[in-house]
């Protein structure tokens, strides 16, 4: 049966046009009852069980399936996806408008339909003849929808009456929506809130935790203290945005202090980019990541950027007093020039809330259900939930879900989601910090495995079209110890006409991953591998990261390749690209290559290879620093682990050889020769890198320090820095040049991918380089496998497709490349600083020597050379005598009582594990030397080595 619905609509040109939708009505749509006699088993996919045997209702005790309404759905999804709920039916209607308004939702709600241990039946009941409904003169869509939901969920009824007789089985109507349930029962229609339903599985209590608390109006009576003031409706955020009188940007909350945060304005505007927000009333109920509205205070209640570390550690939840007296430490007399844009938020214009991981803080009040959740991102505030399982919960890494923040409660509230595990044990702690950084690591699905080749694999005369034979030259491959994913080969000989030809080969892995199939959407989804401590999150599966595309020495494997015609003094005569099949004639380490170049026995191939490259990477650095590159420094950290319980049992900081610095430079090299081929090629949407260069404010504290040490720091370019860094040395002072390269790194900016058609600024600013991208790590990055998509069009050796073409589609890429870089790097902190936890709790306490970095208000930040550990001193403890504090911000310097600390004075700290707080068991570090009375502590005393919970154990054992 055919319906039509014809429409006039006028044209951009003024014109009027007609326009016809047609909607095709079936009788053949099946209702999802598996062995259904009427509808012949018209359905497909998972359908419903004949005889659900779900958890008993005591509200409905006879068989049941369940039809919920699209609040429910988008709401109390948790509660959904429980493997106690099955057998539900999903309408289209409901699936669209989920789909309309929650992109999250719909995902998680297809994920839930494709399970077929769930059996939730997906119902079209647009298209089904007796239960299409038409929109009636005067009704809105949302009546419209809630109509067709109670028509479908009748027609089922009684369409099952017809099933089974004697079974009974029914369909209940599950909606929040109190009107609507009202008009269900009027029809006939069983129908019950999600809570009371749910309340009714008396079998499964737990449930209830997951149920998300939406009713504020019970919060509001009460407390009955208005604590924030009301967020204006979007329509009126929307106005004030267009006429000024509002600013539209993120909300970035701070993880040191959480009476303050920055709005990043969205736009161009130069002034006004970053709004400081000070106290709880102007944060006003936003959450890290919201896109907010902010209006602008007028100049006379301009703040500055406080200096104090203050986290939010109160147990009574409402005590607003004392928020406003925190609030009062952070104003202090600062100079004109130090106050920045300061605003209050009126309204949220799109919350990006997520589950968030973290513990639970036990209410005191004895059989309470009502705890505080305490998030271990510092800058999530504590979400109150509801729970019947507090005390198995607690010391507990769980997720809870945030369901919404009323103006009279202090902190938002939210809902139980998952148990992860015991809080402090290694794979709780990775899942955890896997989650909360976003990074998508589970197993690799069915579908997308499926087009991985076959094994056995070989090369075929098919893949050999358009590829050069290169297994006769000796490449050979450099990297770390224990490395299966190995991107890159090399090689290097001289030729008839004197010149030598280098070689870089790189893993053809876009050759395997073809544009937009299930694994290269995936491998897009995730960007990036991800290394931590002792695990690889991979961004392609293994057969392919740790097999067919890793250069492994003795096996055929295709690469490719960028070859380059040199003479003695690193010139490049000739550039030339193509795919091709190498065998890599070892797997060397970056010791064993060093060890061959050093040695004066060895001169077979490789080593002559080696040898060749490594001379000249040397001039090829020493040009690149000449042009104004910066050799920066970080402290990175290396884990010996324990071979059987994989606890690391030495903590050291990485050494760095020739052979390391071999390899980048001829990375770097052919990363710039193919940004150059691929602009050529592609003006408009190429893939590259840049490196901006860092605001002048930015190197204000590394100047500072420079300055308090008699050195002079220029930053007017990147050459002025990388010769005044070389030059500032101290021959008392060796480490001091460390020290400013570390500093400097953090003045830097974040590199980033773009697409050459939507920016004018190609410079990379850290490499010196007028244009740069990644070619060279395709098996770890997706941003290498578009650019080897786009270098094998160039030379003819595969064909395009639109999206690679699609400057809009390249540049929402490289959006997603970036945020996944920056996450997968906050994750490998994190993980190192977990492992550093593990390596100081079976240590005990240490002293070590250490070098301020930063000096705050009330704490000095210090870098301990021997681990590559930063920590935080503070001088403010609680229930402790406030020492006299005087902090100078133009030198910077700190006064604690009669001495003086500056950047880069040495002191001596003790380290110690502090798990007094069991959710951020941290590093706490004590200043020993210089002493202080008061402040410092002695080198040692064993009586802290205890954590506060073992110490009253202790006490109880007495």
């Amino acid at each position: 049966m055919l319906k039509s619905k014809t429409f006039l609509k006028k044209t951009r040109a003024g014109g009027v046009m007609k326009i016809v939708r047609e909607h095709y009505l079936r009788d053949d749509i099946g209702c999802g009852a598996s062995g259904c006699a009427a509808c012949g088993g018209a359905h497909e996919g998972p359908v419903l069980e004949p005889q659900p045997l779900d958890p008993a209702s005591s509200l409905c005790p006879q068989p049941h399936y369940l039809l919920p309404d699209t609040n429910v759905l988008l709401h109390q999804i948790d509660v959904l996806e429980d493997p106690a709920i099955r057998n539900v039916i999903v309408l289209q209607t409901v699936l669209q408008e989920v789909r309309n308004r929650s992109a999250p939702v719909y995902k998680r709600i297809r994920d839930v339909t494709n399970n077929q241990e769930k059996h939730f039946y997906t119902f079209t009941n647009e298209h089904h003849r007796e239960t299409y409904v038409e929109q009636e003169q005067g009704e809105n869509s949302n009546d419209r929808n809630d109509r067709a939901i109670r028509v479908a969920a009748k027609w089922y009824n009684e369409h099952l009456k017809k099933l089974s007789a004697e079974n009974q089985l029914q369909v209940i109507f599950i909606t929040n929506d109190r009107k609507n349930k009202e008009k269900a029962i009027e029809e006939g229609i069983p129908a019950f809130t999600c809570e009371e339903y749910i309340k009714s599985l008396t079998a499964n209590p737990e449930l209830i935790d997951r149920l998300a608390c939406l009713s504020e109006e019970g919060n509001e009576i009460e407390s009955g203290k208005i604590i924030f003031s009301e967020h204006l409706p979007l329509s009126k955020l929307q106005q004030g945005i267009k006429s000024g009188a509002y600013l539209q940007g993120t909300f970035r909350a701070s993880r040191e202090n959480y009476l303050e945060a920055t709005v990043w304005v969205h736009g161009d505007t130069e002034e006004n980019k970053e709004i400081i927000l000070q106290g709880l009333k102007n944060l006003n109920r936003a959450i890290h990541e919201d896109i907010v509205a902010v209006e602008l205070l007028p100049k006379s209640e301009w703040v500055a950027p406080s200096s104090v570390v203050l986290h939010d550690e109160g147990q009574n939840e409402d005590d607003m007093e004392k928020e406003e007296e925190r609030e009062r430490t952070l104003k202090s007399a600062v100079s004109e020039k130090m106050l920045k844009p300061t605003g209050r938020i009126v309204g949220i214009i799109k919350r990006n809330w997520r589950p968030y991981c973290g513990m639970l803080s036990k209410s005191d009040i004895k059989e309470s259900r009502r705890h505080l959740f305490t998030p271990a991102d510092k800058r999530i505030p504590r979400i109150r939930i509801e729970t019947r399982q507090a005390s198995t919960l607690e010391g507990r890494r769980i997720i809870v879900a945030v369901d919404g923040w009323p103006r009279s409660s202090r902190y938002p509230n939210g809902h139980f989601v998952k148990n992860l595990g015991e809080v402090g044990d290694k794979e709780t702690e990775t899942e955890v910090l896997l989650l909360e950084h976003d990074v998508p690591h589970q197993p690799f699905s069915q579908a997308i495995l499926g087009f991985l080749p076959k094994m056995p694999w070989s090369i075929t005369e098919q893949d050999m079209e358009n590829r050069e034979d290169l297994r006769h030259l000796c490449v050979c491959s450099v990297d770390p110890p224990g490395c299966t994913d190995i991107d890159d080969a090399l090689h290097c000989r001289e030729l008839e006409n004197g010149n030598l030809e280098v070689g870089v080969h790189i893993a053809d892995v876009s050759h395997f991953i073809r544009p937009g199939n299930a694994l290269d959407q995936e491998s897009a989804r995730r960007g990036t591998t991800v290394y931590l401590c002792e695990k690889r999150i991979d961004m392609v599966p293994e057969l392919l990261s740790s097999n067919l595309c890793s250069l492994r020495s003795n096996v055929d494997r295709l690469a490719f390749s960028c070859i380059w015609e040199m003479n003695d003094n690193a010139e490049i005569l000739k550039t030339r690209f193509t795919k091709s099949v190498i065998n890599s004639k070892a797997s060397l380490t970056y010791a064993e290559a060093q060890m061959r170049i050093d040695s004066a026995t060895m001169n077979d191939n490789i080593t002559t290879s080696l040898r060749g490259l490594n001379k000249l990477a040397k001039i090829l650095k020493k040009r690149r620093i000449e042009k104004g590159a910066l050799t920066l420094s970080s402290p990175e950290v290396r884990f010996h682990m324990d071979s059987e319980t994989h606890d690391p049992i030495d903590l050291q900081t990485k050494e760095l050889r020739e052979t390391n610095s071999m390899v980048e430079e001829f990375m770097l090299l052919a990363n710039i020769s193919v940004a150059k081929k691929i602009h050529e090629e592609f003006s408009e949407h190429a893939l590259l890198r840049k490196h901006p260069a860092p605001p002048p404010s930015n190197y204000e504290i590394l100047v500072k320090a420079a300055k308090s040490k008699n050195l002079e720091i220029k930053t007017d370019t990147a050459k002025s820095l990388a010769d005044s860094l070389d030059r500032a040395d101290s021959p008392i002072f060796p480490y001091l040049n460390t020290l400013l390269r570390i500093l400097a790194t953090r003045c830097m900016m974040q590199a980033v991918y773009f697409c050459s058609g939507m920016d004018n600024d190609f410079h990379h600013y850290g490499l010196a380089s007028p244009i740069y991208t990644h070619f060279t790590s395709p098996i770890r990055r997706y941003a290498d496998i578009i650019v080897h998509r786009l270098l094998a069009v160039a030379i003819g050796a595969d064909c395009t497709y639109p999206e690679l073409t699609d400057k809009h589609k390249l540049a929402d890429l490289c959006k997603n490349l970036n945020f996944r870089h920056k996450m997968a790097q906050y994750a490998q902190r994190a993980s190192v600083a977990f492992h550093t936890q593990l390596f100081f709790k079976s240590k005990g306490i240490v002293s070590e020597e250490a070098y301020i970095l930063f000096v705050k208000k009330n704490a000095i930040v210090v870098l301990i050379p021997k681990y590559g550990l930063e920590g935080t001193v503070f001088f403010e403890e609680k229930d402790k005598p406030k020492p006299r504090l005087i902090y100078d911000d133009e030198v910077p310097s700190l006064k604690i009582e009669d001495t003086v600390f500056h950047i880069f004075d040495k002191v001596k700290v003790k380290i110690m594990l502090d798990s007094s707080n069991l959710q951020h068991q941290k590093i706490r570090m004590s200043l020993v030397e210089p002493q202080i009375p008061g402040i410092s502590v002695p080198p040692d005393t064993s009586n802290m080595d205890m954590s506060e919970p073992e110490r009253k154990k202790k006490k109880l054992q007495k």
